[in-house]
């Protein structure tokens, strides 16, 4: 699943910025997460996905599995607009192509009647290409999220970040008027000592 923490509770949660991605697609009309539609007839005690601990131990090499974790999955990996640590799941719906060969009625913006017919290449079928472009663009949204919790766990450095202080890109050991003390604190590598 997608690690937990990452999304916004009010405007920028995880699951509308996954709509807003998947709904920019061409022919893309319809968009669902976790149980979707579904989740409507579905009583809130039943849909309710409760947090539970985690099994000691893990994932094998998996150090950094939070200690809770869901019992169950309706929500789609989003709970309050913020990833769970489940695995993030959704439906989307594709029309059929609507520019096609066949002569169709329409219209000029002046009224008239005319008849079009769709000439060059036009793909019959756009389902080929639907699966590459909605994995792409859920990775997309998902590094975006995962780039804006590490700048509140203190910038955009790359390097390892506890959320303690800011990362200073000029002062990337720390607050220089404690010296060397504070830059080895924060594991800054030792000046070397003159030789004589």
């Amino acid at each position: 699943g997608v690690r937990a923490a990452r999304g916004e509770p009010v405007f920028d949660r995880l699951e509308a910025k996954m709509a807003h991605a998947m709904m920019s697609l061409p022919a893309t009309k319809g968009f669902e997460i976790g149980s979707g539609f579904g989740g409507t007839v579905m009583r809130g005690s039943t849909h309710n996905d409760p947090f539970v601990a985690n099994p000691v131990g893990g994932r094998p090499g998996d150090s950094g599995r939070p200690a809770l974790g869901v019992s169950s999955n309706y929500a789609g990996g989003t709970l309050g607009g913020i990833s769970s640590g489940a695995p993030v799941y959704f439906k989307i719906a594709v029309k059929s192509v609507s520019t096609i060969g066949q002569a169709q009625q329409t219209s000029r913006l002046t009224g008239e009647a005319i008849t079009l017919e769709a000439k060059g290449r036009h793909d019959p079928c756009v389902l080929p290409r639907t699966p590459p472009l909605v994995e792409g663009m859920a990775a997309l949204v998902l590094i975006d999220a995962a780039l804006l919790q590490r700048t509140r766990l203190g910038g955009a450095c790359t390097t390892v970040c506890d959320g303690t202080r800011n990362f200073d890109p000029a002062n990337p050991w720390g607050d220089a008027a404690n010296g060397a003390a504070n830059g080895a604190a924060n594991g800054a590598p030792a000046a070397k000592k003159a030789r004589k």
